[in-house]
């Protein structure tokens, strides 16, 4: 098997730990499954540090700190609350990366503005002190399936976006 039909998790671990960094994940819809899919690779201990899945509102401010502001004003499934779970979370573990999910997996909960199948991942990272070059994105996604199904492919494309962010380094 060639690298590239690696598994994400298992190309996520060799960049991270050939550039020595680490990363701790938020989340929300996927509610732990990242970690899971981090930790299925011998040696991850490398390299990822932790999980939180946050699922509630109560949860995002309680161990994550996310503004009620970008809760109230914005929703849990948005834009701002993913940029503030990702830099929170790499932050409150001091990783090199943090990334975070959140969205509607379904079948219900979605609305017009957010359909079911929606999500939001951001990737933060954190560049050495006094460069001022620590930078979080957050990308929109909209996946089709059963709730299994867009948890699944939401891990993924945050796996995919977190492997595209550090070989950008």
């Amino acid at each position: 098997m060639s690298e590239s039909e690696a598994p994400a998790e298992e190309r996520v671990g060799e960049a991270l730990r050939e550039r020595g960094e680490t990363v701790a994940v938020a989340e929300s819809c996927t509610g732990g499954l990242i970690g899971s899919l981090l930790t299925d690779v011998p040696g991850s201990s490398d390299y990822f540090d932790r999980s939180v899945a946050t699922y509630s509102y109560d949860a995002k401010r309680d161990v994550l700190a996310v503004s009620r502001e970008a809760l109230d004003g914005h929703g849990a499934v948005s834009e701002p609350v993913a940029r503030e779970m990702a830099r929170a979370v790499r932050d409150t573990a001091d990783t090199t990366w943090g990334v975070a999910t959140t969205g509607v997996a379904g079948p219900t909960g979605g609305s017009e503005e957010t359909p079911v199948g929606t999500a939001y991942i951001g990737v933060a990272y954190a560049a050495p002190w006094g460069t001022g070059d620590s930078e979080t994105t957050v990308e929109r996604y909209e996946f089709d399936g059963d709730r299994q199904t867009v948890k699944q492919r939401v891990a993924e494309q945050a796996l995919s976006d977190l492997l595209d962010a550090v070989e950008a380094r």
